[in-house]
């Protein structure tokens, strides 16, 4: 029986997982996972009985075996969760499906709604053109946008940068509402000097034309309209958030005779001559941090692909390099309890205590260092504690390990944030706040600056090391979505189950010019 071993028990580590044992009796499988919870970025936190998403986690793909994926692991409702029975809404509901009233194991079906929180006035996320934006913008506001966007119509630019690609799609005018100090807050860096493959990959498709088309399709009730990624209306969500999938993902990993070893960090690898790994080694924090060593025949990593080339033996200098310079992005998040906020919900959206029916609410106010909100009373009822009197926000914040921001003690940072939130006028005083709680994630977003533009070289030197498989966000540098990274584990699988060397299958995930949320 051949052992493979996979690092990390996110969504790309526990789907190679899951998918080997499933699709084969042949084969050891070894979890190596650092920390002691599942899901990676895509987990869940449970504070006091108030659950927050590291976030935030659409469940929606076109791919039907990731669908069927989701499926089989947690079915989709069958009745109404609790809000949609007490407000008369609507959702999808699966017939024979769980009922989220009396059982955990179940997918809701979630509306949504993501807006942008600009000069105190909430706009469409993506902009759209209406009636209300004009009012919003302002009329004369509106006229610069639209003679700017045909300006970037007609001098078209070369496309260099980040900012080359938001200019040439929406105009100046308009990048500099709405993209500019965003994006800079996001990734630390101007938009100038980032690659513009980020735009290209998460903003497929999406134009002024785009939006023009989207409006009329809905004035005229077109069918098959074409939906953009970021404009779909409902997605799936499981009951208790994202990490309960993975967890149960887990569970059923065990089942089937699959080991996990948590608090398990892999520091390192030994290559021999002919370009084969044949141990890992990984320190176990459970054993006062000893390093430990596991032999085997197949390498599926999720883990930075910074820190496994850097842990790889006899790696050309230039190779070291490029991985070293590779940029991440790191997040903080703080959890704040509170009665109410002061948003008011002018939308046509019933919720309970008649809050702003978002899911996230993206943040372009120049005064605060704030990103995105998110509102998890409206991600699923069942991750707030008592719904009905509190309203369960999550302040999300882009930093750098080891920056002002993240050294900050959990203290400090939640002051700052309850303060932004005051300014921002979402609570009148910061003894509104009832409770909080600090989160921080590492390496969250891989960035596409500094040696990222040698990627497509680190890349052919892994591909020599025949039986190494890099999966998942991390484990390509991508900013890939869930279910990118479970097809990317899907497609290594398929390899090593049927011998197939080339792996360009599972780098071209997502780099099709189709997006995969697109439908």
């Amino acid at each position: 029986m051949e052992k493979v071993i996979i690092i990390g028990a996110g969504p790309a580590g526990l789907t190679a997982a899951y998918e080997l044992l499933k699709k084969s009796k042949e084969y050891e499988v070894i979890v190596l996972e650092e920390s002691d919870v599942f899901g990676g970025i895509s987990r869940t936190v449970n504070y006091k009985g108030n659950r927050m998403d590291m976030g935030g986690h659409r469940f929606f793909s076109k791919v039907p075996q990731v669908n069927e994926w989701w499926e089989n692991i947690m079915p989709t409702q069958g009745s109404m969760p609790y809000d949609d029975i007490k407000l008369g809404r609507k959702s999808t509901i699966v017939s024979g499906g769980p009922n989220p009233e009396n059982t955990d194991r179940v997918m809701l079906r979630r509306n949504r709604l993501s807006r942008i929180f600009f000069n105190h006035r909430f706009f469409d996320y993506p902009i759209s053109l209406k009636f209300e934006t004009v009012k919003n913008m302002g009329f004369l506001t509106t006229i610069v946008v639209g003679f700017s966007y045909l300006k970037s119509v007609i001098f078209k630019r070369k496309e260099k940068s980040l900012e080359d690609f938001y200019v040439n799609r929406f105009g100046k005018k308009l990048y500099s509402m709405f993209f500019e100090s965003y994006t800079e807050n996001l990734w630390g860096r101007h938009p100038r000097d980032i690659s513009p493959e980020w735009g290209a990959q998460r903003v497929k498709g999406l134009s002024i034309i785009a939006i023009l088309k989207d409006v009329f399709g809905k004035i005229f009730n077109k069918k098959n309209r074409k939906v953009e990624t970021s404009l779909i209306e409902e997605f799936a969500y499981p009951k208790l958030g994202p990490g309960q999938l993975w967890e149960i993902t887990a569970s059923e990993i065990e089942k089937m005779g699959g080991k996990i070893i948590k608090n398990a960090k892999v520091v390192g690898f030994e290559k021999s001559s002919d370009d084969i790994i044949t141990t890992v080694r990984y320190l176990s924090k459970d054993d006062n941090d000893v390093t430990k060593e596991i032999e085997g025949d197949y390498v599926i990593s999720s883990m930075p692909l910074k820190d496994l080339v850097i842990g790889i033996n006899d790696v050309p200098e230039y190779i070291q390099n490029i991985a070293k310079g590779l940029p991440y992005r790191d997040y903080m998040t703080v959890g704040v309890l509170v009665n109410k906020l002061n948003l008011k919900n002018k939308t046509n959206i019933k919720t309970i205590g008649n809050i702003v029916p978002d899911n996230w609410i993206y943040v372009h106010d120049r005064n605060v260092k704030m990103g995105r909100i998110q509102v998890y009373n409206n991600w699923s009822p069942y991750l707030v504690k008592d719904i009905e009197n509190n309203v369960w926000i999550g302040l999300e914040y882009f930093c750098d390990e080891g920056d002002s921001m993240w050294s900050m003690t959990d203290s400090e940072f939640a002051k700052m944030a309850i303060e932004e939130m005051v300014i921002m006028g979402l609570i009148n005083k910061s003894d509104d706040v009832m409770d909080y709680h600090v989160e921080r994630v590492k390496k969250a977003y891989p960035a596409y600056f500094d040696t990222y533009e040698h990627i497509n070289e680190l890349r052919e030197y892994i591909d020599k090391i025949s039986n190494l498989y890099c999966v998942g966000r991390n484990g390509q540098h991508r900013y890939n979505n869930i279910d990118h990274s479970m097809c990317t584990s899907f497609e290594a699988v398929y390899n090593i189950i049927n011998r197939v060397d080339d792996k360009s299958n599972i780098w071209n995930v997502n780099t099709e010019k189709e997006y995969h949320e697109a439908k």
